[in-house]
């Protein structure tokens, strides 16, 4: 199975000069959780989350629409292409404990997002009568790396002796 057969293939995203409160308004009425951050030629930069948004609000005395994207984006970008694999792509997010990931082409232009949600919905289960192609277990096991332990970057840090 590849990610073009289970990705969302419209998805909503944002420029850096983005302020919060219209993000909030692409994240509230598309009903989803990050948005790809993209520039005038509508190659990915970064992602921004629900969770970004909260935490830059929460810790900042400004109003949503005086802060922009770019002030929060995250400018790690984790991705994948269409054409993968589906597994590829889950190996991806458990080991970077990302739930979604920009589908992207060669020339890092947005086509997607493929979200634990889109795999979820394709499972199959071992009762179906063929070898399913993405499993429960694998969905599961997926998201048990997620969301498993992990150090905050300090600790990490000292615990690495840096």
């Amino acid at each position: 199975m590849r990610v073009q057969d289970v990705m969302m293939g419209t998805p909503a995203c944002c420029s850096p000069e983005t302020n919060l409160g219209a993000a909030t308004e692409l994240l509230w009425n598309h009903n989803c959780g990050i948005l790809p951050v993209v520039d005038a030629q509508q190659k990915v930069v970064g992602v921004v989350t629900d969770r970004d948004i909260c935490v830059a609000l929460g810790t900042r005395n400004r109003l949503p629409g005086e802060i922009a994207v770019a002030e929060v984006v995250s400018g790690q970008v984790y991705s994948c292409q269409a054409q993968d694999d589906v597994h590829a792509a889950l190996e991806t997010m458990a080991r970077n404990k990302v739930r979604r990931l920009p589908v992207i082409n060669r020339d890092g232009v947005l086509e997607g997002i493929l979200s634990m949600d889109n795999v979820v919905l394709h499972a199959e289960s071992a009762s179906s009568g063929r070898g399913a192609e993405l499993s429960h277990g694998e969905i599961v096991d997926t998201l048990q790396r997620i969301y498993g332990p992990q150090l905050p970057q300090v600790v990490r840090t000292r615990a690495a002796g840096v």
